[in-house]
C-alpha cells in the first residue's frame, strides 16, 4: 500500500531573493512561520518558488538548505521538473542525494509531448529515483494534459505516489481509476473543497504562504466531518485568492509575504514588480482578511 506523503496543507513556498542570490536568513524565517502555522509539508523550488529561473546549483543549494533546516519536521517535496527528460532525472537524483523526501515533477511544457511520451518521460524519472514522486497536471501553464488513463499507468509505478492536479474536471476520474492508495491534491486554492469532496487528499497551496493555519484547517475540518466549518473557511479564502491571483502567480504572493513583513525580494525577471493597482488591491484584501 502506497503512503502518502501528507494530507493536509502543503505550502509551495515563495524563494526570497536578493541581487546575488538567496536570501536563506529570510528562508529560515519563512520555513518557521510554515512550521509555526501547521502547514503539513513545504514544497520548495515549485512554480511559486521561481525555480525555472533558478540555475541547478542554487536550485539543489535551497532544497539542501530547507531539508537541514526542516530537520524531519515536516515532509520537504522538492521541484524536479523539466521539459528535458534527461535534466529532469538530474534534478531529481540531485534532490534525492541531499535528503528531500519527494519530488514534485511537472508535465514537460513546451514540447507537447503525446500521452505516450508523457508516460516515458515520467516512467524514467521514476526508474532513476527511489523516493516518492507527485506528478504535477498544470495544463494552463504547459497547454498541456496529462489524461487521466495516462496518471491511472503512471499510478501502478510504485514510487509514483500522487498528483498535484489543476484540472477539476478530471478528479473524480482519477480517484475512480486510481483509488485509495494514490493520493490526488488540489493545485488551486479555489479548489480545495471540491477536490476534497471527490476523495482528494488536501491542497499544495499558494495562499498557505500567507495563510498557512487557515489553509491547513479547512482540509483538517473536511476529514474531522466539520463540513460546514471547511465551507466557511473555503468562502472566507475567496477574495484574498482573487487578490493573490491578480497577475501571474508568483507575484502577488510574493508582494503578499513582503506586506506580511519578510523580507522575500522581487521577482527575477521575466516576472515584474506588481502593479499599482493590484498592490493596492492585495492591500485592501489582506487587511479585510485580518493580516495586515
Amino acid at each position: 500500500m502506497k503512503k502518502p506523503l501528507f494530507i493536509g496543507s502543503a505550502v509551495a513556498i515563495v524563494t526570497p531573493f536578493t541581487d546575488n542570490g538567496v536570501d536563506y536568513q529570510t528562508l529560515t524565517e519563512l520555513i518557521e512561520f510554515q512550521i509555526k502555522g501547521g502547514s503539513d509539508a513545504i514544497v520548495v523550488c515549485g512554480t511559486t518558488g521561481e525555480a525555472s529561473t533558478m540555475p541547478d546549483n542554487e536550485h539543489i543549494a535551497v532544497i539542501k538548505f530547507a531539508v537541514e533546516t526542516i530537520n524531519k519536521r515536516i515532509p520537504v517535496i522538492a521541484g524536479a521538473g523539466s521539459n528535458d527528460t534527461r535534466h529532469a532525472i538530474e534534478l531529481s537524483k540531485a534532490a534525492e542525494a541531499v535528503g528531500a523526501d519527494g519530488i514534485l515533477s511537472v508535465t514537460p511544457y513546451y514540447n507537447k509531448a503525446t500521452q505516450k511520451g508523457l508516460y516515458e518521460h515520467f516512467k524514467l524519472i521514476a526508474n532513476n529515483v527511489k523516493i516518492p514522486i507527485v506528478l504535477y497536471n498544470v495544463p494552463g501553464r504547459t497547454n498541456l494534459n496529462i489524461n487521466s488513463e495516462t496518471i491511472k499507468a503512471l499510478a501502478a509505478i510504485d514510487n509514483i505516489i500522487a498528483v498535484k492536479e489543476c484540472n477539476l474536471g478530471q478528479v473524480g476520474d482519477l480517484v475512480n481509476l486510481c483509488g485509495e492508495d494514490f493520493a490526488v491534491y488540489s493545485g488551486d486554492d479555489n479548489t480545495v473543497l471540491p477536490v476534497l469532496s471527490l476523495g482528494g487528499k488536501g491542497v499544495i497551496s499558494t495562499m498557505a504562504n500567507i495563510i498557512p493555519q487557515d489553509t491547513h484547517n479547512m482540509v483538517v475540518k473536511f476529514f474531522q466531518g466539520d463540513i460546514n466549518g471547511a465551507i466557511k473557511l473555503q468562502l472566507q479564502t475567496l477574495n484574498l485568492i482573487k487578490a493573490l491571483f491578480s497577475e501571474v502567480n508568483p507575484i502577488p504572493v510574493k508582494a503578499a509575504v513582503n506586506l506580511l513583513g519578510f523580507k522575500a525580494g522581487q521577482c527575477r525577471m521575466p516576472l515584474t514588480e506588481l502593479s499599482d493597482d493590484n498592490l493596492e488591491l492585495l492591500r485592501a484584501e489582506m487587511k479585510a482578511y485580518g493580516l495586515i
